[in-house]
């Protein structure tokens, strides 16, 4: 069973999906431990909810983003954590808390990467005017949703889209394919080649979403 550490900073949908997929008994890991950023976030509430372990680390207490990337670090791995997911997590992590876990820290970001990268991707794609957009799973890396990509899921952009109405459609895949992802680190079924992230066995080259996303 994989142990995992989840950072965030809102709301947790993404988290309350992660759970939700473990406790129907569709991803084999376990939640060691949940570190916001924010007290008042309200994934801290669905941790109470579920008996998980989470902790408040606030960037404020720290004299340095190094330090307050460092006590998260040394907290998940006090926690044994094998895996850490960025759930809504409203942080650009640096390389003094990614080479704690390389290429074992992954995001959930809510566009095709590597179109409309940063905040607000949702609002950047209607602006663009853009007939598709989506979300992706990629492994965090020192640039802003520029790592490499796990996972895709094509949703269209509709004429009567506005920010809200598309966040809502993108999101509903959001807890689709971060679970899967996790699944596959899991499975062990995740390496790397240079910058290309293979997933053994997958297969590819299906609209809207990718065909292994059997279970989620």
């Amino acid at each position: 069973m994989l142990r995992i550490g989840v950072l965030v900073s809102g709301r947790g949908s993404n988290l309350q999906a992660i759970i939700d997929s473990i406790e129907e008994g569709k991803l084999n890991a376990s939640i060691e431990l949940v570190i916001s950023d924010n007290p008042k976030a309200l994934a801290l509430e669905r941790c109470k909810k579920h008996n998980l372990k989470s902790e408040i680390v606030e960037r404020k207490n720290f004299s340095s983003k190094e330090d307050f990337e460092k006590a998260i670090a040394s907290k998940l791995k006090d926690k044994g954590v094998e895996l850490v997911v960025l759930a809504g997590f409203m942080r650009i992590l640096s390389n003094t808390f990614l080479s704690h876990f390389p290429n074992r820290v992954i995001n959930i970001h809510p566009s095709l990467i590597p179109a409309f990268q940063g905040l607000n991707a949702q609002r950047q794609a209607i602006e663009f005017g853009a007939k598709f957009s989506g979300c992706t799973v990629h492994v965090v890396d020192e640039s802003v949703d520029g790592g490499p990509v796990i996972v895709q899921a094509v949703v269209p952009v509709l004429p009567e889209d506005n920010e809200e109405t598309l966040s809502r459609r993108i999101l509903s895949y959001e807890h689709r394919v971060l679970p899967q992802a996790i699944q596959w680190f899991s499975e062990g079924r995740v390496s790397m080649k240079g910058r290309l992230l293979v997933i053994e066995g997958a297969k590819y080259g299906s609209l809207p979403v990718n065909p292994e996303l059997e279970k989620f």
